[in-house]
């Protein structure tokens, strides 16, 4: 395994919620890292939740017995979306956590079964984000299993930016490589491809954005379940468009790798990086219809700026790999 070295990055600060990355080569290594860590929690009273794949689950239960602290999850659960994993990872680990009693998760992203780019890139920067989610919970911890047998230093140091801390024999220590919330790098989204399809809308045009929508999906190929799915989604993006972006917007659809995609543009600007990434409250006001289209979209991509505005793009996946 590809040696990583501590950090010498000055004022690095280790972070209140302990996040980090553990890559490994085989089944031997994934088994005696993971199983380090959960001795760990379990010495020291804490609870912990198992994500990771159906494979790598059976191999730690083989080794676990009947451990009642240990809960294994369903990884299916949330979905393809990556959008959608912050809140499966709250709920899971609030289920467990009692009181002030520490939890610890255990989860490993099928980085391999990636459906394109857009998708990888929405993965990482989800693990990235958990540091968003978790930073005022010092009680919490998260080990994340990746499987390093390609060797592959770019994707490892990829992950890298997106935990603060490595584990290695046992130990971990900072990441070299993490990236900061002001230094985190939003990958730009590629241009639509052509021919794509495209629309200005603006107060009093939802049903027209709606219809659009609605024929380019199903010129796509796009289910008829699908396509009720997608007009609840693109009536909030649009909404909110209206309401928050400047009064406008442009919309545009194309066809790509077997997904459907809608993209919606406007002057507005998304302060919070974890919008719709969280269930919201009873009585929240507001943040609702993010949350709402992750829950709708098989991929969400949001890119927002002061100076840029805003871009979101829903994907839907039209050659039967919907969730």
């Amino acid at each position: 395994m590809t040696a990583i070295e501590p950090s010498n990055r000055p004022g690095l600060e280790q972070p209140a919620f302990r996040h980090e990355l553990y890559p490994y080569r085989g089944d031997a290594q994934f088994l005696s890292g993971t199983l380090g860590y959960i001795r760990e929690a379990l010495e020291g009273g804490e609870a912990v939740v198992v994500a990771v794949p159906p494979a790598k689950a059976s191999l730690l239960r083989g080794e676990l017995a009947d451990e009642h602290d240990v809960t294994f999850v369903d990884t299916t659960t949330p979905g393809p979306n990556p959008g959608r994993l912050i809140g499966a990872w709250v709920a899971w680990m609030q289920e467990r956590g009692a009181g002030d009693r520490p939890v610890r998760g255990i989860g490993e992203t099928a980085w391999r079964e990636a459906r394109n780019a857009a998708h990888l890139s929405e993965l990482r920067y989800h693990e990235w984000l958990l540091n968003r989610a978790f930073a005022r919970s010092a009680a919490w911890s998260m080990l994340c299993p990746y499987d390093d047998a390609d060797e592959d230093r770019d994707a490892l140091r990829s992950l890298s930016r997106c935990h603060p801390l490595i584990r290695q024999d046992g130990r971990h220590m900072p990441s070299e490589d993490y990236l900061t919330a002001e230094e985190y790098p939003f990958e730009a989204l590629n241009a639509p491809c052509d021919p794509f399809q495209e629309l200005s809308y603006a107060h009093g045009d939802l049903a027209a954005v709606r219809s659009k929508v609605a024929q380019c999906a199903s010129d796509a190929g796009v289910s008829e379940d699908q396509r009720r799915k997608l007009a609840v989604a693109v009536t909030e993006i649009a909404t909110n468009s209206i309401r928050h972006g400047g009064g406008s917007g442009t919309l545009r659809t194309w066809i790509q790798d077997s997904t459907f995609l809608c993209e919606f543009r406007d002057a507005g600007y998304i302060p919070d990086v974890m919008a719709g990434r969280t269930r919201p409250t009873v009585d929240q006001m507001g943040g609702r219809g993010l949350w709402l289209v992750h829950q709708l979209c098989d991929l969400v991509e949001i890119r927002s700026t002061r100076d840029q505005g805003t871009t979101v793009r829903l994907h839907v996946n039209v050659d039967g790999q919907q969730d």
